[in-house]
């Protein structure tokens, strides 16, 4: 046999074996993620879609996005457990937050709002009046309706074992029974003159109720601190 067929024979032999090498690789499922994975501990996220947009993770990412709206209560009387109707072309808003980490990091867009009103972003447990209430940042309304809050916070997980919303809360299924009780923590946009933000001696808690200049949560979240 000649020096040319010995190679052409040999390079035929490496192309062959190439070719089946890598069609073998891109078939095989790779067993790294190709994005980080929700702690199969932790309560499964929050999955809703409203009229704006589903609300929880995007695929597997660690960042949640939750949408709050403008919402009114059912026309009395009502069963217990009754939604509240979500307000067709009222105010809403999103916030992005994250899964899990070492601090709440969120940042909150609200539209058509009241102009010219200061606003706050919080964490609302079941009981009222929210006793453990978080308030996460404080913003004023634009002419155009428009507020903007960002921040970060350094808490536990959410919900908080107290309140209602939390599953392995002992009165959480009556809570759900018996009244607007959800899954998950509530976070709400509010009047600031209706919740008191607390001090060093006092916890914060809703001192008023005007739940139509308010935005309601979308779903309840969980947050994991580890």
């Amino acid at each position: 046999m000649t020096t040319m067929k010995k190679v052409s024979i040999l390079i035929c032999f490496l192309a062959m074996f190439s070719f089946v090498f890598l069609t073998t690789a891109v078939a095989k499922p790779s067993d790294k993620s190709k994005g980080p994975k929700w702690n199969e501990s932790s309560p499964s996220p929050p999955e809703n879609k409203g009229p704006k947009g589903p609300s929880g993770p995007s695929g597997r990412s660690k960042i949640g996005h939750l949408y709050l709206y403008e919402k009114m209560e059912p026309a009395q009387p009502y069963p217990a457990g009754t939604p509240w109707e979500i307000v067709e072309g009222g105010a809403w808003g999103k916030m992005k937050y994250p899964l899990q980490g070492p601090t709440f990091k969120f940042v909150f867009n609200g539209h058509d709002l009241t102009p010219g009103v200061d606003y706050t972003l919080i964490y609302y447990p079941d009981p009222w009046p929210g006793t453990g209430l978080i308030c996460l940042g404080i913003g004023t309304s634009d002419e155009e309706g428009d507020v903007h809050i960002m921040g970060s916070k350094d808490i536990g997980n959410l919900p908080i074992a107290a309140d209602l919303n939390n599953p392995d809360n002992g009165g959480h299924a009556d809570c759900i029974a018996n009244s607007t009780c959800i899954e998950g923590a509530k976070i709400w946009l509010v009047l600031s003159s209706d919740v008191d933000c607390g001090t060093e001696t006092t916890d914060p808690m809703m001192i008023g109720w005007t739940p139509t200049e308010y935005l309601f949560e979308d779903v309840g979240i969980f947050y994991v601190k580890p």
